[in-house]
């Protein structure tokens, strides 16, 4: 099950994996986009393609998205949906930073809880979510990044659920990934969410970046490999390491003393 199938990176893994024999469930909102996409896939592959059309976003959707990907038959799920609801925080209407965070947030997290156990049951699985760098760019201001404090936290979230859940699940049979791109070719700027980006034909925003192409190629390899964050333009992995010990550093504040320079002068 690929979500957010439609388009960019989604539509990307759909023919990727299509290619190497998997069949496949497509969520999307743009029921004309998948259907084509399915017609494409089905000509050109020979797997069986299911297009189910959801807005990831509604509960009611949500649910039954989840009922599907809960079947015997899912063995891969791909976390690609994903809204930004760019803007200064203050001005943002926020019915869309709910809306970011039901499609970013609650959709994975219930998805991945209703494969899962279907997958340990039948001892394999994956599990793909795609965050963002934006995920680690919390400190840096707008400007030329986006204004994205509501979806770069969602990211945020990704990383940490995915990596906390890996370890959770070591030396069980399945694989656990979250993928970070950094700007990538599609036409995810196009829109903040609340509409799908109008037309029959896939865009690009003007801001280019890497070929969704690649950063599904580099998922997959990432994935073979056992690597659970997949930097699709990291030359090298060791800065992944290098996070995990500056984390270790700050455990090491859960002491049961205040550090000094946060006490007062009459602090014993």
């Amino acid at each position: 099950m690929v979500t957010g199938a439609s388009s960019g990176i989604g539509a990307e893994y759909a023919r990727q994996l299509g290619s190497a024999g998997w069949n496949l469930v497509l969520v999307a909102r743009r029921a004309d986009r998948l259907a084509e996409l399915a017609s494409w896939l089905r000509a050109r592959t020979g797997v069986a393609v299911e297009p189910l059309t959801a807005d990831l976003a509604d509960p009611v959707d949500l649910g039954r998205v989840s009922a599907r990907v809960a079947g015997a038959d899912v063995a891969f799920l791909v976390n690609n949906a994903g809204i930004n609801g760019y803007g200064p925080f203050t001005e943002v209407d926020p019915a869309l930073l709910a809306k970011v965070l039901a499609v970013n947030v609650v959709a994975p997290t219930l998805l991945t809880r209703a494969a899962l156990p279907g997958m340990l049951d039948r001892g394999g699985g994956s599990v793909v979510n795609v965050a963002s760098l934006l995920a680690f760019a919390g400190s840096l201001p707008p400007d030329p990044l986006p204004w994205r404090a509501t979806y770069g936290g969602s990211k945020g979230y990704l990383v940490t659920f995915t990596r906390t859940l890996a370890a959770e699940l070591a030396g069980r049979p399945v694989r656990v990934q979250v993928v970070c791109p950094g700007l990538t070719a599609t036409e995810f700027h196009l829109t903040t969410g609340e509409k799908s980006v109008p037309g029959g034909e896939e865009q690009v925003h003007a801001e280019g970046g890497m070929p969704a192409g690649d950063v599904v190629t580099a998922s997959l390899a990432a994935l073979e490999t056992g690597e659970v964050v997949c930097v699709p333009g990291l030359a090298e992995r060791a800065a992944v390491d290098r996070l995990v010990a500056a984390e270790a550093e700050l455990r090491a504040g859960s002491g049961s003393r205040i550090a000094t320079r946060y006490q007062r002068p009459d602090h014993g």
